[in-house]
């Protein structure tokens, strides 16, 4: 039988705050900081390719922000596959659908998609998972929109060498270079074990510095 969408969270017990949060920093860094964003989607495009979607295959990408990281994945999505994006900060919205005109960028909380069961070919969350209370109610709740067969791409920071460029540089040192609204910490390894549990086979992997990112089939 197909799964269920989960209970409501309520959003007031949850120690996340995305809304206080600059998720457009990284994509304003200097000339090293766009070295390693480009490296980071080259990695996500390679990726993608490893999916292998066929003409009418539907991806979303759930957590855009500003639609920025979503500009990008357009430009490498094979012909005639169709994208949407998602964002749970209402502020965000304006500047995603700016950013990606003619794009359908709708909010929704990654614990209640706003999507039937097994619509997509491909879901992206990037720089996503470590921010939420629940990673593993997120993935549940994705894989329930996911088809049979189809795949989940995360990226995350790696740690604990995120932590340590962090404090090379000063900052968040009192954190012991915690980026303020991480709630959650993953290695390659520790990630591979954690969506293995959650949500099928890792089929893939890439680790552009700073991050990972891992391609997940579903169960």
């Amino acid at each position: 039988m197909p799964s269920k969408k989960q209970p409501k969270i309520d959003p007031g017990e949850l120690k996340a705050t995305p809304e206080e949060e600059d998720f457009r920093g990284k994509y304003e860094s200097g000339k090293l900081g766009q070295k390693l964003l480009d490296n980071y989607f080259s990695s996500v495009e390679q990726l993608v390719a490893k999916a292998n979607l066929q003409p009418g295959a539907k991806v979303v990408e759930i957590g855009c922000g500003e639609g920025l990281s979503t500009k990008r994945i357009a430009k490498f999505l094979p012909p005639k596959v169709s994208l949407q994006a998602s964002e749970y900060v209402e502020h965000l919205l304006p500047h995603a659908r700016e950013n990606n005109p003619g794009l359908k960028v709708t909010q929704e909380s990654v614990y209640e998609l706003e999507h039937k069961n097994k619509t997509f070919d491909l879901v992206l969350l990037l720089e996503v998972l470590e921010h939420l209370d629940y990673p593993d109610k997120a993935l549940e709740e994705i894989k329930r929109t996911v088809k049979p067969g189809g795949y989940l791409m995360i990226g995350v920071p790696r740690e604990p060498l995120w932590r340590g460029l962090n404090m090379a540089r000063g900052s968040y040192l009192k954190d012991f270079g915690n980026t303020p609204g991480h709630l959650n910490h993953w290695s390659t390894t520790s990630l591979i074990k954690y969506a293995t549990k959650h949500f099928g086979k890792v089929v893939a992997k890439k680790n552009p510095l700073p991050w990972t990112l891992i391609l997940v089939k579903k169960d």
